[in-house]
């Protein structure tokens, strides 16, 4: 069984077997979460990246997939690169926001992780609203066939921290 854990600070920093990105489909860096993974990280991850976009993920990589690259210099032998949706008031595109997490589940499982850290995908320049994105990521790390022992949601602040921690009780 998985045991979710919570902790408040930033992803960049800590000591897993995988650190999830809350990637842009380009693959090649941004802001938020993604452009802090790649500072950190260092040349490593952004030169997998570009042979993964010169190879398998010419267009990049698709809304609700996963892949993994180096963490490079992060604490962590892998970083696993999801492209969250954009939030809609007008459509629904929730199944996409569970896609993000469960793809990362498999990846990590493919790769044999056993811990795995996850950002809270999207609610950053993607506007997904806090209170839904954390209830569709429990629920669907819950329900998720993984071997992966911990997940670890990292909030960067503490009204995120406070959502998920109502969540998972």
């Amino acid at each position: 069984m998985t045991t979710i854990t919570l902790v408040q600070g930033d992803i960049t920093r800590q000591s897993a077997d995988a650190i999830v990105n809350a990637a842009n489909s380009s693959l090649l860096g941004g802001g938020g979460v993604d452009g802090a993974i790649h500072r950190r990280g260092g040349p490593a991850i952004l030169a997998e990246c570009r042979d993964l976009r010169a190879s398998h993920y010419g267009k990049g990589l698709p809304t609700g997939q996963a892949v993994a690259t180096t963490a490079g210099e992060l604490e962590a032998s892998w970083v696993i690169h999801t492209v969250g949706p954009v939030w809609s008031a007008t459509e629904d595109r929730a199944h996409l926001l569970a896609s993000c997490y469960r793809e990362a589940l498999r990846v990590a499982d493919e790769l044999g992780a056993r811990t795995v850290a996850f950002p809270a995908v999207s609610t950053g320049v993607y506007r997904w609203p806090m209170e839904d994105a954390a209830r569709i990521a429990v629920e669907t790390v819950r329900a998720a066939e993984t071997a992966v022992e911990e997940v670890r949601f990292v909030l960067f602040d503490e009204a995120a921290y406070e959502v998920f921690a109502r969540r998972i009780r």
